[in-house]
């Protein structure tokens, strides 16, 4: 069992070298948002991992707020990009 989650946080480790690059490179701002996106789903998959290793709920809290944070976060950042493009003040 404990193979399958050093799978789980190497998987992730790799994948955070696409969301940096993004993040980082752009070249637009909603590729950098998108970076952004995948680097929080990296950390809500390693919260989750370490709260199944542990057997400690406190993690499962932590992957929620980091849910929450960058769903927020991607819809401001979503209304940013559409007001920068002059589209609907609604």
């Amino acid at each position: 069992m404990t193979l399958l989650f050093m799978l789980f946080v190497v998987v992730a480790g790799l994948a955070t070298v696409p969301g940096l690059h993004r993040l980082l490179v752009g070249p637009t701002l909603a590729d950098r948002v998108i970076g952004l996106d995948l680097l929080f789903a990296i950390a809500i998959v390693l919260s989750l991992t370490a709260a199944l290793l542990s057997q400690r709920t406190v993690f499962l809290d932590v992957a929620m707020g980091l849910a929450v944070v960058g769903f927020v976060a991607t819809l401001a950042w979503a209304r940013l990009i559409q007001l920068r493009a002059g589209g609907d003040s609604e």
